[in-house]
């Protein structure tokens, strides 16, 4: 079944192709591949970027936060880097490029989505206290990137590399999954001293 990728915002995407035009921008950016990239370099796969924000135990759904978009940087016939945009006060501008072991991941999990019976919206969520990744798969097809929240019907499939105990490329149901996210992310309780 078909992605249906949230509308792009125009400012993210020009920001992206901006830097892609400037050669200062390429020859600078810490990608070898990037600096490598022999023909035209072409923005695909724009996918929404948002950050984990659990729940209190008990307290129903995480919330998911836009930060920013991710294109994938296309070089030929394979995917040389990552342009990446943030939200600033002013709208969308261009943060910088990357590379590793995510893109291969993402490019293998967005074959996954659409070999699904159900579509979805594609999003990427960042779980920074677990240096995870995942695609986020909005049962809501509808819904505007800066709004969507994660929802029982939503589905996660985390990015290699995931954490320990958590299996990179395995569908796994949202309500399934935020429990243990939720658990690694809370606080250790401190240890009473012995008085």
């Amino acid at each position: 079944m078909p992605l249906h990728v949230p509308p792009v915002p125009a400012p993210a995407l020009r920001s992206v192709l901006a830097a892609l035009s400037s050669p200062t921008a390429v020859l600078e950016a810490r990608t070898p591949a990037l600096r490598a990239a022999e023909g035209p370099l072409i923005p695909e796969h724009p996918l929404p970027v948002h950050v984990f924000e659990p729940a209190a135990p008990g307290r129903g759904l995480p919330r998911a936060r836009l930060t920013g978009w991710r294109f994938h940087i296309r070089a030929g016939d394979r995917v040389a880097a990552a342009g990446e945009t943030v939200r600033t006060p002013d709208g969308w501008a261009f943060s910088h490029f990357s590379e590793g072991p995510y893109l291969a991941s993402t490019e293998r999990a967005l074959r996954q989505a659409e070999a699904l019976s159900t579509a979805y919206q594609p999003h990427l969520l960042s779980v920074p206290g677990l240096y995870m990744l995942a695609l986020w798969l909005h049962s809501d097809i509808s819904a505007e990137a800066g709004s969507a929240q994660p929802a029982a019907a939503d589905l996660l499939v985390p990015l290699a590399p995931a954490p320990p105990g958590i299996a990179a490329h395995r569908l796994h149901r949202l309500t399934d999954l935020v429990p243990v996210l939720t658990l690694r992310l809370a606080p250790t309780p401190l240890l009473e001293s012995a008085v």
